[in-house]
C-alpha cells in the first residue's frame, strides 16, 4: 500500500484506487500509445466510476491487443460479438465500437504527417502542464474550454466518447492538468515535475 496519504476526498480506500491516486493520476503522460491507451479507457468510464473501470484496465489490455492501434484497428463485428460476451469488461457495444473506431482515428491521424498525437493533445495547454489551485472538489470543474476544444478536435478526426467531460477527466489522469487538491501531498509533486 502506499506510503502517502491521500487527501483528495474522491479516492476511496480501496488500494488500487489509492495506487492509481498516488502514483498515475496527474502525472504527465507523453507517450502517443499510452495516451491514446488513456483516452479509449476514459471512454470505457462514460457513465461509471472511474475504479469501475481501473479494477478492468489489465482485461482491457489484453483483450485490445495491449492497446496497439493497428491490431485494434483490424477488429470485426465478429470481435465485437465474442466481446460482448466477455464479463471481464464492460459490455457495451458502442463503447467496443468505440475503441476499434478510435484506433482507426488514431492511425489515419499519425499517417498524415501531422504532428505526434502526443502534440496534438499537449496542444491544448499550451505543451506543459497547467498547474491548478483548488483547495476543495468544488472548485474542480468538470470541463473546460480547453477541454472543450480538445473534444471538438477529435471528433472531428473521427474520434468518439471524447465529450468535453470525459476529455477533461483525461487531461487530469495524464497531467496536462494538475487538480490534486493543494492539500494533498502529490498536489506539490505532480507540480514539480515538468
Amino acid at each position: 500500500m502506499s506510503q502517502i496519504t491521500t487527501t483528495c476526498p474522491w479516492v476511496t480506500n480501496d488500494p488500487l484506487y489509492q495506487q492509481y491516486h498516488n502514483k498515475v493520476w496527474g502525472r504527465p503522460v507523453y507517450d502517443d500509445r499510452e495516451l491514446f491507451a488513456k483516452l479509449c479507457l476514459d471512454g470505457q468510464q462514460a457513465g461509471l466510476s472511474w475504479l469501475t473501470i481501473l479494477k478492468r484496465q489489465a482485461n482491457y489490455e489484453e483483450l485490445f491487443f495491449d492497446f496497439n492501434p493497428q491490431e485494434i484497428a483490424l477488429m470485426t463485428q465478429d470481435d465485437v460479438e465474442r466481446l460482448l460476451l466477455d464479463t471481464r469488461i464492460i459490455r457495451n457495444r458502442a463503447k467496443i465500437n468505440s475503441i476499434i473506431g478510435n484506433a482507426k482515428a488514431y492511425l489515419a491521424y499519425s499517417q498524415n504527417g501531422a504532428n505526434s498525437f502526443s502534440q496534438l493533445l499537449w496542444s491544448f495547454v499550451g505543451g506543459q502542464p497547467v498547474i491548478n489551485h483548488f483547495n476543495v472538489m468544488a472548485e474542480v470543474p468538470a470541463q473546460t474550454p480547453e477541454s472543450q476544444a480538445m473534444s471538438k478536435a477529435l471528433k472531428k478526426l473521427g474520434f468518439n466518447f471524447v465529450g468535453p467531460t470525459i476529455c477533461y477527466a483525461f487531461m487530469q489522469a495524464v497531467g496536462m492538468v494538475n487538480d490534486h487538491l493543494t492539500s494533498c501531498p502529490c498536489y506539490l509533486e505532480s507540480s514539480a515535475k515538468k
